[in-house]
């Protein structure tokens, strides 16, 4: 995967936190991605060590050997420069140590040999500009190059289109079904694009891992991320594994089978040899039962009938006893399927019910409870206050208050003055309003009230 998606901090396309321009020591912009497990622990002999180095270039569609001539150290992730054809190239270290010695000896390559090309230095910042203007170039040359192809009519198609750094030199991938001839071809890309030409074909495989992308696994596609031999892949690996030979379901995006078809091949043909062969057709006293697929977790082979579409599972010793009755020109009567039975648990339907107004909420009801409790406990607290405060004001006024005889006996010794005099007593209009304190007069009429008899003097 590369940076550009932002799954190591990009910024303008180049990784954040790493120093080298656009490719990252731990692999995020290389497409063939390697591990090197064996870089932290130390060896014996440095003498001994690989002096050659595994370089990729085209972000890892493209890798290959180079010989570490000069004394510098190079770590995975650096930018190197090596030789070239009439020129040279940059590209990016892959892989440094005894891995190297593993996959040369994987690839059948010599480590002495001496034709196999050399480091030149680390790549400097010219080296980086020089290739991102020669790789610049590469998708309207591509565009180009398929226009002229075609006016040629040749049947072949351009896959890709890689420019070395120095831009001396173009690599053409084409995918072809035959032979072309495309000696005019040639002739006609170095006229246009001035470099030198090199042609090599390559399969609908290696386009699909040059280009990429996601398979229906959900996964990065194999062959664009480890996958680098390709071995044939036939129908007979769908059907050894019991799989429905519908080719749109078997097929990658390159259009072939898929390569995942022969990873758990091997397993399947290990579990194959202890069933019984020529079994395929098995006679019956009524018709025949046909083979439908073998069951290689439960060691069974299940058969069909032609007068019914159920299948019936047998065990394979069943299966190896109705063969040799068939050989004897005995046909039994029965197939005795067993009984497949699952481990898995069976899923319990959940039961509906018309619930409606019946469901309770413990959480929200408990948050109800307390609230309606604070509101009882802060009215029984107001209701205690004002009880009290009007106990208080009651006695405190009883004490102020004369005594009730007394105020009894003025009253009606007022009412016999009124009777005598002839006024009639006070009708009872309701409750009056207490008199308003209107400076002295009011405290002038207590004084009269209080000293009735110095009236009486002045008045004699």
């Amino acid at each position: 995967m590369g940076c550009g998606s932002g799954a190591c901090g990009t910024k303008n396309g180049t990784p954040g936190g790493c120093q080298n321009h656009g490719s990252c020591s731990s692999g995020g912009c290389n497409r063939m991605n390697v591990h090197d497990w064996l870089a932290n622990l130390p060896f014996s002999d440095p003498e001994s060590n690989c002096r050659v180095m595994e370089v990729s270039f085209n972000n890892g569609s493209r890798k290959d050997f180079f010989r570490n001539t000069s004394s510098q150290f190079f770590e995975k992730g650096d930018m190197v420069a090596v030789e070239g054809i009439s020129g040279y190239d940059v590209g990016m270290v892959n892989m440094t140590g005894e891995l190297v010695r593993l996959q040369m000896k994987k690839r059948n390559v010599d480590e002495k040999n001496p034709d196999m090309k050399k480091v030149l230095r680390r790549a400097n910042e010219t080296d980086l500009s020089k290739m991102k203007e020669s790789k610049a170039r590469e998708a309207g040359m591509l565009i180009r190059s398929r226009a002229i192809s075609r006016q040629l009519n040749l049947e072949m198609k351009m896959a890709e289109v890689e420019i070395q750094a120095d831009g001396r030199k173009a690599t053409y991938f084409y995918i072809a079904d035959d032979r072309v001839d495309f000696r005019e071809l040639i002739k006609l890309y170095a006229s246009e694009f001035k470099v030198k030409v090199e042609m090599r074909q390559i399969g609908a495989r290696q386009e699909a891992g040059k280009v990429g992308g996601i398979g229906s696994c959900g996964r990065e596609l194999c062959c664009s991320s480890w996958l680098t031999d390709f071995k044939s892949v036939n129908t007979n690996a769908a059907r050894y594994q019991n799989l429905s030979i519908n080719q749109t379901k078997l097929s990658g995006q390159c259009g072939r089978l898929k390569c995942c078809l022969n990873y758990e091949l091997d397993t399947y043909l290990d579990a194959l040899q202890h069933f019984p062969e020529n079994c395929d057709v098995l006679e019956m006293e009524k018709s025949r039962a046909f083979l439908a697929k073998k069951d290689i977790f439960n060691n069974l082979m299940w058969y069909t009938l032609p007068d019914s579409t159920k299948q019936y599972p047998l065990t394979l010793e069943r299966v190896r006893k109705i063969k040799s009755l068939n050989q004897q020109g005995i046909r039994p009567a029965d197939l005795e399927p067993v009984e497949v039975v699952s481990n898995k648990p069976k899923e319990i339907e959940p039961v509906y019910a018309d619930v409606v107004g019946q469901i309770s909420l413990k959480s929200l009801e408990k948050t109800s409870r307390k609230r309606r409790e604070q509101e009882r406990n802060q009215q029984q607290a107001k209701r205690g206050e004002q009880r009290g405060n009007g106990q208080g004001g009651n006695n405190q006024n009883r004490g102020n208050q004369p005594n009730k005889g007394g105020q009894n006996q003025q009253r009606q010794q007022q009412q016999k003055g009124n009777q005598q005099n002839g006024n009639r007593p006070p009708q009872n209009r309701g409750p009056q309003r207490p008199p308003q304190n209107r400076g002295g007069q009011q405290q002038g009429q207590q004084r009269g009230q209080q000293n009735p008899n110095k009236n009486d003097g002045a008045n004699k």
